[in-house]
């Protein structure tokens, strides 16, 4: 067995028996009705679960990212809620403050939270890896791999009702496919039981101007899915 394969494996033994060792019972599930509990029988909490989940990738070493990256972007916003943002890969502001979209993409997230009637506190955000690549190229399979088991426990622990992948490498990899962000947005797919809306990465807009109005439309198509209303136009504020 080849080093790489070996370590492969036992990554994912060791990841199993951290699940294991918090009682669930389908590893890996997203259904709703996942339990994860104590030997005592103790339901665990999200928090409780989120807390586990921090502990177990550490100051990860499980691949080649760790060499430059300056802080791991675990993910922000409400473990209770029912929208999900999930991205690519953390940049340069994000790896500096460990918080995921907060460069010039990421204001531009914001806004578009907002113009939904929302804010970033009402849903979640994360990436599909946790690292920053360096000089923020595109990530590598091999870096995908070995980072999305934990954005999957990170979705069985939240359970949104809607998920939105921001770009290509986020909805290839969640819906396993290798077709084109153009050819995937518009329309929703699921993630196992939870639907999904891919569309443009907000960094993709800010090079491409003329797109924003069909991220728009995807977006208005997400809110009616929640039962939220949909504003007219993608200026509206968060009420207060």
């Amino acid at each position: 067995m080849s080093d790489k394969i070996k370590n492969a494996t036992d990554d994912l033994i060791s990841f199993l028996e951290y699940q294991k060792s918090l009682g669930v019972k389908n590893l890996l599930s997203t259904t709703r009705n996942t339990e994860m509990k104590k030997n005592t029988g103790t339901e665990l909490s999200k928090n409780e679960r989120i807390t586990h989940l921090k502990e177990y990738i550490g100051d990860c070493k499980r691949c080649r990212l760790c060499e430059e990256r300056k802080t791991i972007v675990f993910g922000a916003g409400d473990y209770n809620a029912r929208l999900m943002f999930v991205g690519e890969a953390p940049g340069r502001d994000e790896d500096i403050q460990g918080k995921p979209f907060v460069g010039r993409a990421g204001k531009l997230l914001t806004d578009m939270i907002n113009a939904m009637g929302l804010s970033r506190e009402q849903v979640f955000i994360a990436n599909i890896i946790k690292c920053r690549p360096p000089q923020n190229r595109n990530p590598m399979q091999d870096e995908i791999e070995q980072c999305e088991p934990f954005l999957v426990e990170q979705i069985n622990i939240i359970q949104p009702e809607v998920i939105v992948a921001l770009g290509t490498f986020s909805a290839q990899t969640l819906l396993k496919t290798e077709n084109k962000i153009s050819n995937l947005r518009g329309r929703f797919d699921y993630y196992r039981d939870i639907k999904l809306m891919p569309t443009y990465h907000p960094a993709y807009l800010l090079r491409n101007p003329n797109e924003k109005k069909n991220a728009w439309d995807d977006l208005k198509c997400v809110l009616s899915e929640l039962g939220l209303a949909v504003p007219s136009t993608g200026t509206r504020k968060q009420k207060k």
